[in-house]
């Protein structure tokens, strides 16, 4: 028990580290001590220098974009281990209710269409987006009954309906310098976010895993199923609603800022349980560490590898994320 409570410092401790070194690594010569510096003068606590120009790459180019990135593995990590329990489906990943897919849907048409008339931002037509698929999700699963099962197949149902729009969308009305931008973004990229970005992920972010955190218990009783929950004074239908909407809400927070990065979301909530156990609350906030850990050095490999070319992240956690998919079908066959 004293080893797993030791794996938060820990974590924490890899996840400061793994910030300040990811911070350094690109094509302008920065160090550790220049990163310290640099923050420490934007926060106040002491006098800046950097030349101007490497204080801008420190702290307008690489430190938002770090940050978001473990913002974002943090949160992907947390709605998988989340609706993994919700639904008692060792394979859900945030991405299983349609939320991405809406939220790329409202980016094309932002991107695209025009919609908004250039008042509305790729971000805030996302994050609309991917409310209008959740909301469809819910009306669906409420229609067909609202088991876990019709939440999942409704999630199914949404993913591709919205998928099929972004299709026609950009088939349709963009040109090919428009597709491959709207296409690199939907394959999730964390280049040219700023603070603003940082801050409003990072506050939904706070908020949702303190709600999943007061629900942890409950969680650990969805384990046994929802009749079992049910006799142990769970109020299922409230509680579920309410953890859905919580990760559908992240989710679309996290994908209208960052793009759809996939498979975070599904692997992660696995190799913490190996760490800590299925208690949720040690599961959580080790999840939310290793996620935000392992997409931060994704990030570094995504914009470094091709140099000066970039990989969008999604593709990269793909290629990680596939072979890790396969060992859980297999566990979960064989545990069958």
């Amino acid at each position: 028990m004293a080893r797993q409570w030791l794996l938060w410092p820990v974590g924490l401790a890899a996840l400061v580290l793994s910030v300040a070194v990811a911070v350094t690594i690109g094509p302008a010569d920065i160090s550790v001590p220049d990163v310290w510096s640099a923050l420490a003068a934007h926060l106040g606590w002491g006098e800046a220098r950097l030349t101007p120009i490497r204080d801008g790459i420190v702290w307008n180019l690489r430190m938002p974009r770090t940050l978001l990135a473990a913002v974002c593995g943090a949160g992907l990590a947390v709605c998988g281990a989340v609706m993994q329990s919700l639904l008692r489906n060792p394979l859900a990943d945030p991405f299983v209710l349609g939320v991405s897919s809406g939220a790329s849907t409202g980016a094309v048409a932002v991107v695209v269409l025009g919609v908004g008339g250039g008042v509305v931002s790729v971000s805030a037509g996302a994050f609309v987006g991917a409310l209008c698929s959740f909301a469809l999700v819910l009306l669906l699963s409420h229609t067909l009954g609202g088991s876990t099962d019709r939440v999942v197949l409704s999630g199914v149902a949404a993913m591709q309906l919205f998928s099929a729009l972004t299709s026609f969308f950009v088939l349709t009305a963009a040109d090919a310098e428009t597709t491959r931008g709207v296409l690199f973004w939907l394959l999730g990229s964390l280049s040219g976010v700023g603070w603003t970005d940082v801050w409003l992920c990072a506050a939904v972010l706070a908020a949702a895993l303190l709600i999943c955190l007061s629900h942890a218990r409950t969680l650990d009783a969805f384990a046994f199923g929802q009749e079992a929950a049910a006799a142990l004074g769970v109020r299922v239908a409230r509680t579920r609603l309410v953890l859905l909407c919580t990760t559908a809400l992240l989710t679309a927070a996290l994908v209208s800022s960052a793009g759809a990065i996939g498979f975070v979301g599904l692997v992660l909530p696995h190799a913490a349980r190996a760490l800590v156990g299925s208690s949720h609350a040690r599961l959580l906030p080790v999840t939310a560490l290793a996620g935000a850990v392992f997409l931060v050095w994704v990030d570094t490999l995504a914009r470094t590898v091709l140099d000066p070319q970039e990989v969008p992240v999604g593709v990269v956690t793909s290629l990680i994320g596939v072979p890790a998919f396969v060992v859980v079908l297999y566990r979960t066959r064989r545990a069958t």
